[in-house]
């Protein structure tokens, strides 16, 4: 896949409800041109197919996530306030990619086959989370856990299928859903988290 610029990215977003709704499997190339106004040899020049541009997609998205997930984890501040600010971004982000996280639930199978998205994965999120699960043992306000890699995959894992329900279940109601799951997931996460008295 080549180099994808902004505007064409931007544009690629209008094809992901049609992706979303059909499946890749199903979407035409035809059909996804028109959706995102973008040329097909264009799409042909950038992408080797359908599943390039699905790949794109959630390649983008979770990059998104990283970089808010990433600022919010930088933040000055205990281990369990980045932790909470964490699960925010992540929600935030995925509620405000409705389609593309919708595309993502229908593809999962396809998506969890592409290797360069469990490495960018590893790299955006698990290991800042697993770095923050250290830090919070050393400033007190979490607990230690067996294995900090499995942990950060909870999480993850957690906030990921928090984020998807409420974009294929709750569309209409996403900021409510939104300030209500990421309390009932900080809840579930801090409190199971916090050094046993």
């Amino acid at each position: 896949m080549r180099n994808v610029p902004a505007k064409l990215a931007a544009k690629l977003y209008g094809a992901a409800d049609l992706i979303a709704d059909k499946g890749i499997a199903d979407a035409k190339i035809e059909e996804i041109a028109d959706a995102s106004g973008v040329p097909i040899a264009t799409l042909y020049y950038y992408f080797r197919g359908k599943e390039e541009i699905l790949a794109f997609l959630l390649g983008d998205l979770l990059e998104s996530i990283a970089g808010e997930v990433g600022a919010a984890m930088s933040k000055p501040g205990t281990a369990i306030d980045r932790l909470k600010w964490a699960v925010e971004a992540q929600m935030r982000v995925m509620l405000e990619n409705p389609a593309a996280c919708r595309a993502l639930v229908g593809d999962l199978g396809r998506a969890t086959r592409l290797p360069e998205l469990a490495t960018a994965l590893e790299s955006a999120f698990h290991q800042p989370l697993e770095q923050l699960l250290r830090e919070g043992v050393e400033d007190g306000t979490l607990r230690a856990v067996q294995d900090p890699g499995k942990a950060a995959l909870s999480v993850f894992g957690t906030i990921t299928i928090a984020g998807l329900t409420g974009t294929v279940a709750q569309p209409e109601h996403a900021a409510s859903y939104a300030q209500e799951t990421v309390q009932a997931v900080c809840d579930l996460l801090l409190e199971g988290l916090r050094p046993r008295e």
